[in-house]
């Protein structure tokens, strides 16, 4: 009586072994490419998130400068007004005594009054441009935080397909994807605004 077919199991087992490197071959190759993908993006965003906080650094510094070169004009428009003020006071001081003051009081008066209004324009335009710039500032931060969050999102993915790699486990591969999807649209989105 025949015990039943004869299956080489050896065979069998080279066979279940080969179809499963080559299963996990073709997945550990498509996490590779996908990690090496998501590293040049990681790479990428980092060097946006440096440059836009450098930018913004220079501009901070350029706003701050501006605001020196502001106050500077308003102390000079102070100073035209106290000149003013002494004039009008050496005149008044005349006409208590009853005399006539000389017409240069009037004049330098008029004259250091005159000179305030244009130190004021300068003044204005400085904080005008001292604004500008804390504007282009705050806008390059803005950018900053959406390539530094992309930057942290891609270093997640990146770990995470590490684990898939290692465990090769899907799920832990697809969480890497996802995690590395909200960082390219992250990365994306600061370069529309």
């Amino acid at each position: 009586m025949p015990e039943g077919p004869e299956i080489e199991t050896e065979n069998l087992h080279e066979a279940i072994k080969e179809e499963l490197e080559r299963e996990g071959g073709t997945f550990l190759r498509l996490i590779s490419i996908t990690t090496a993908i998501l590293a040049v993006l990681a790479a990428i965003a980092s060097l946006q998130a440096g440059a836009t906080v450098n930018m913004a650094l220079v501009l901070k510094t350029e706003a701050t400068r501006l605001q020196s070169e502001a106050s500077d004009q308003w102390a000079y428009y102070q100073a035209k007004g106290i000149k003013a003020a002494v004039q009008e006071a050496s005149r008044t001081a005349w006409l208590a005594i009853g005399k006539e003051p000389p017409a240069a009081y009037e004049e330098k008066m008029h004259r250091y009054i005159e000179e305030q209004k244009e130190i004021q324009g300068k003044a204005l335009e400085k904080e005008r441009e001292r604004d500008e710039r804390l504007k282009e500032s705050d806008h390059l931060l803005h950018k900053h935080h959406g390539f530094a969050s992309a930057v942290a999102l891609f270093q997640v993915s990146i770990a995470l397909g590490a684990v898939a790699a290692l465990t090769r486990y899907r799920l832990v591969w697809f969480a890497s994807l996802l995690a590395g999807g909200v960082g390219v649209i992250l990365f994306v989105w600061p370069m529309f605004q």
